[in-house]
């Protein structure tokens, strides 16, 4: 889920051992550092915590851009295989790079680059996500044409990184219409429900603020879907693992609730 932070280690075992107890899957924060050295490994090396559950890797396409301008893709493998991971995230945050002063500019389009790779051959599993904004149409539609295994709708509304960035003290008045621009995890739900999904999967995360808009974001996309938060999970986690374990049973009991109970109202 997490790293770069003073509690990184703690709040990712803590969230490793929920999934292997609960059966729950879980992705890693950025593991950019790893790319270039293995000092860090051991915030992210929580495969003995989980079992046999779901654990994805994650990184950028800025870097995964740089790497095919290199030629090294094949890090991309050694990095899910030295992390006993089952696959890789590849998150695009083009707003956010852009708000950072010392953030990637990218050469070419993520679709490029994603095509590239898969191009050059990937023998796991990819899931592709956006952080904080959403995408639209033509973007889903060609990401369900790549041979991805799916998408996490990281959508607005969730975290918005590119307002994060900003409050680092960039003052740069031409910017700052581009935080609200995006995609809500509603509007992206409807924009995948009227296109084929080639048997992809989708993780549904951004903008969750509680059961409810869980239950009815999962109710209305017609793929197959699951149920991603991140943020809520964070303070327990740093606390104690009996700390996480209590908020993620509240929480499951409140969605089997509303499974139990609640219709969705019909549109219009």
């Amino acid at each position: 889920m997490t790293g770069g932070t003073a509690h990184a280690r703690t709040i990712n075992e803590n969230l490793a051992r929920l999934c292997g107890k609960y059966k729950l899957g879980m992705g890693l924060g950025s593991c950019r550092p790893l790319l270039t050295s293995s000092e860090r490994t051991a915030e992210f090396a929580v495969r003995k915590f989980m079992g046999n559950q779901p654990l994805f890797a994650n990184i950028g396409i800025a870097q995964v851009e740089e790497l095919v301008d290199q030629g090294k893709t094949g890090k991309l493998g050694e990095l899910v295989r030295s992390l006993e991971a089952d696959g890789l995230f590849i998150h695009l945050n083009p707003l956010q790079e852009w708000f950072q002063p010392e953030g990637d500019r990218f050469k070419v389009s993520p679709l490029v680059t994603l095509r590239t790779l898969f191009d050059r051959g990937v023998e796991y599993p990819v899931l592709v996500k956006e952080v904080g904004q959403g995408m639209g149409p033509r973007s889903i539609k060609a990401l369900l044409e790549l041979p991805i295994k799916g998408i996490e709708l990281g959508a607005f509304g969730g975290t918005n990184f590119t307002l994060l960035e900003s409050l680092r003290g960039v003052d740069e008045q031409t910017k700052k219409a581009f935080i609200t621009v995006g995609h809500t995890a509603l509007e992206m739900i409807e924009i995948i429900n009227a296109l084929p999904t080639r048997d992809k999967e989708f993780i549904i995360s951004g903008g969750i603020k509680n059961v409810l808009d869980a239950y009815g974001l999962k109710t209305r996309l017609q793929a197959n879907s699951v149920i991603g938060m991140a943020h809520a999970f964070l303070a327990p986690a740093m606390e104690s693992f009996e700390a996480l374990e209590t908020y993620f049973l509240n929480l499951r009991e409140s969605l089997l609730t509303a499974k139990g109970l609640l219709d969705l109202k019909e549109d219009g």
